[in-house]
């Protein structure tokens, strides 16, 4: 079919329209079907007002040493700085639709518009995007005439829910495409630029700090009548001080850390299991609830036991306010919080809640 390119557009799904999307990637997509976890982007390349093409944005793989290689950052660097890539995890040209240069026009519109588009769904700027590639099946042509680098092959292991493992055993191709001139100078830099760094304290937990931060929420009084919980208490506050911990702030970020957490990350939670379908995490809603009617003092004071336990290497301390927004009272007073972060170990010990009229 031959098709006037200036004529594409791509844009979001929409909320109605994900049904449909869903089908036509299950029936057309050699993968099938890919469920929107985590940080996920959906869109469609339309042709006046016919479906032409289906594209996923997905959070970045853990681990590409390809990838790694190319970027040149250190393991350290390479946790913190992985929310700045996204993954093309997805890509159909429906039938009917395949015309010459299609699939690279579609690319570049995507790539013109998809680091706005993060930033307003998650909050986060985009560097870079990655994709991988079945040779068997593919040999990544449309990717490398978007200007696409192919930077090397996995070691053709996958992704599942226990883990990684290498049944197929199908080294992929891996390409990346810089969305600014100077990514991978600011994601392979010893310090990032203070554009891209978190403005709060930020760290990283252990396996044994996540398994023991719900047993410190058991004695907390739940505000939640008996019929209405369907996630357990201590599996809400330990995922949402780990977020904050990590560097989250606001209920959305807390809720989209969480959507990212692995299979094991969620047990070591004891997030509610459903048959099936596995570890579920509480929804942004969800969140808010509890946070905003937890007992601030019983709060506080779980906090602080766990602080004694893991917080013993800081020897300067630093405080810092917070507004939280859209945290309203009855009363129509604005929600702040004072919190005491250790210098060395970027933990928060304390935080103290308080209201002002607006």
């Amino acid at each position: 079919m031959k098709i006037n390119l200036e004529h594409l557009s791509v844009r979001p799904v929409t909320k109605t329209e994900e049904p449909r999307y869903r089908e036509l990637m299950q029936r057309h997509h050699y993968l099938g079907d890919l469920a929107k976890i985590g940080h996920t982007l959906w869109y469609v390349a339309t042709y006046g007002e016919e479906w032409a093409a289906l594209l996923s944005f997905s959070a970045a793989a853990w681990k590409c040493s390809a990838r790694d290689r190319w970027i040149g950052w250190s393991y350290r660097h390479q946790y913190s700085r992985l929310n700045f890539i996204a993954n093309n995890s997805r890509f159909l040209i429906l039938p009917g639709w395949h015309s010459p240069n299609l699939g690279s026009k579609l690319l570049s519109l995507s790539q013109r518009r998809i680091q706005a588009d993060w930033q307003t769904h998650f909050g986060k700027t985009l560097l870079l995007l990655e994709t991988f590639v079945d040779p068997t099946r593919f040999h990544g042509t449309v990717y490398r005439a978007a200007n696409w680098h192919y930077v090397g092959q996995t070691q053709g292991y996958r992704r599942t829910r226990e883990g990684y493992n290498a049944d197929d055993n199908i080294p992929k191709l891996v390409f990346v495409r810089p969305l600014q001139q100077d990514a991978q100078a600011q994601l392979s830099r010893s310090l990032l630029d203070p554009c891209y760094q978190p403005q709060s304290p930020k760290m990283m937990l252990t396996a044994d700090q996540m398994k023991s931060l719900p047993d410190f929420f058991t004695e907390i009084t739940d505000p939640r009548r008996a019929q209405g919980r369907i996630h357990p208490l201590p599996a809400v506050l330990a995922v949402a001080t780990a977020a904050v911990l990590c560097g989250m702030r606001g209920y959305k970020a807390i809720a989209g850390w969480a959507n990212d957490l692995g299979p094991k990350a969620r047990e070591r939670f004891r997030c509610r299991r459903k048959k099936g379908v596995g570890y579920l995490v509480p929804s942004e809603s969800i969140i808010r609830d509890i946070l905003i009617r937890v007992d601030p003092v019983e709060l506080d004071s779980a906090l602080q036991k766990w602080n004694a336990a893991f917080g013993q290497e800081d020897q300067s301390l630093a405080i810092d306010g917070k507004t939280m927004c859209n945290a309203i009272d009855e009363q129509g007073q604005q929600t702040h919080i004072m919190s005491v972060v250790g210098h060395e170990t970027a933990q928060c010990y304390t935080q103290k809640k308080s209201v002002c009229c607006r």
